[in-house]
């Protein structure tokens, strides 16, 4: 510990120079909270139906063992989880991980009944919940849900997610904390439909419907994709389609940083979005070649996202989740792995000289802002990064991986 103050107090020292007070931005990050996806757990299993087989384009690849096969799994992987990662966050649950009682309990008949349990361990575990409607693997999933031309089928799915707004209405009471509800839907085609309009006609309809009732403790997102696996050629949940229904319906949108052609930077939808819909909600994952759900790195798309999100000064405008499922690796080490790297992220984007870098760029000083701009790239923030896990009491550096591991040996290994 000492050597970690000696080496804070000089990175201090450095950064001070620029204007830039660590102290600060410590403080910020400690109140940056992540919504860990409860999925991870379980590779999306949930309770509904355990055995059952993913649908809807999603894909859980990997069977590295230990899953969580029960909510008390669920339950200890996640207390372990922020046992290891510094602040105080929050847990996202899907409607399909109710507490069910063993029983089967239809989606268009959810209640709060079936999730109180939850908001009564958050709340003796200190986190936050929020929420998303489960459209996929379910005997009416098919291949259109909300945008079903089929009324039979459409009001099923209707009335599972106007549930859900209720279900979160009630977690946001009870918790004192507006639960954020996410939905996405799969809805789409494999190959070339000439429907387009109309599958979108359909959708609006529906989510005019959900969205009659006004809540006031929850808050409603919408998610688009680029496409999915077994609906490659149409979606009809396009950004473009929620995006205009956001701005003109004041929802939030939801960017995934999977669902997007890879050459986009999501970034710079950030303050456009800022502009025209009341917040931001963020699902932080690492595509590769698809939105393959990779567990989330330090890398150049993720540091950019941090950037602009604290250069927009839109902290308490976007709201940051996390969203992969790798089942190829120690599960609690993919939780832990991810959330650290988006927080360093978010660390060096605190720890950027945003000031200096306006000021070269409004006297058009464009050599100077670059030349900054690289230089920030190689400060100390590693020291900082030290002094924020040391100061909340979390494992430094590496050292979480052998808690990690011990876990396994302990817990996680004798899950049959």
């Amino acid at each position: 510990m000492e050597n970690i103050k000696k080496t804070y107090e000089l990175a201090k020292e450095r950064y001070a120079k620029l204007g830039i007070n660590t102290d600060e931005a410590i403080a910020k990050l400690e109140k940056i909270a992540i919504s860990m996806h409860c999925w991870q757990t379980d590779d999306v299993s949930g309770f509904e139906n355990p055995d059952g087989q993913l649908s809807g384009g999603i894909q859980a690849t990997g069977n590295y063992p230990g899953k969580a096969r029960n909510m008390q799994e669920v339950w200890a992987d996640l207390v372990k989880v922020s046992t290891l990662i510094a602040g105080n966050h929050r847990v996202n649950i899907h409607a399909i991980y109710g507490d069910f009682g063993g029983k089967f309990v239809d989606r268009d008949q959810i209640d709060i009944t079936h999730f109180q349990s939850w908001i009564d361990w958050a709340k003796a575990n200190n986190f936050k919940l929020d929420f998303n409607s489960s459209s996929f693997s379910h005997p009416k999933s098919g291949m259109l849900t909300l945008s079903n031309p089929d009324d039979e089928i459409r009001n099923f799915w209707i009335e599972h997610t106007k549930r859900c707004r209720a279900i979160s209405e009630e977690i946001g009471k009870q918790q004192d904390s507006p639960c954020v509800m996410n939905l996405w839907i799969h809805d789409g085609s494999k190959d070339t439909t000439v429907n387009r309009l109309e599958y979108r006609r359909i959708l609006k309809e529906s989510l005019d419907e959900i969205f009659a009732t006004k809540y006031e403790n929850m808050k409603d997102c919408i998610e688009a994709k680029l496409f999915g696996i077994g609906a490659e050629s149409y979606t009809v949940g396009s950004y473009d389609f929620y995006l205009g229904y956001g701005a003109k319906n004041n929802k939030i949108v939801t960017l995934d940083t999977g669902h997007f052609h890879l050459t986009e930077s999501i970034a710079d939808k950030i303050s456009s979005l800022l502009l025209f819909t009341p917040e931001v909600m963020l699902h932080v994952s690492r595509p590769i070649r698809w939105d393959s759900d990779h567990v989330t790195t330090m890398n150049d798309d993720t540091l950019d996202l941090a950037r602009e999100i604290i250069r927009c000064g839109a902290l308490d405008k976007v709201n940051i989740g996390l969203d992969y499922f790798d089942a190829s690796i120690n599960r609690i080490g993919a939780y832990v792995v991810g959330i650290r790297a988006t927080q360093k992220c978010f660390l060096q984007a605190l720890l950027e000289p945003t000031t200096t870098l306006r000021q070269y760029e409004s006297n058009d000083q464009l050599f100077e802002r670059l030349a900054l701009l690289e230089e920030a790239k190689s400060l100390p923030w590693t020291a900082v990064w030290d002094m924020f896990c040391a100061k909340n009491n979390v494992p430094v550096g590496e050292d979480y991986i052998a808690e990690i591991q011990a876990y396994e040996k302990e817990v996680t290994s004798k899950r049959n």
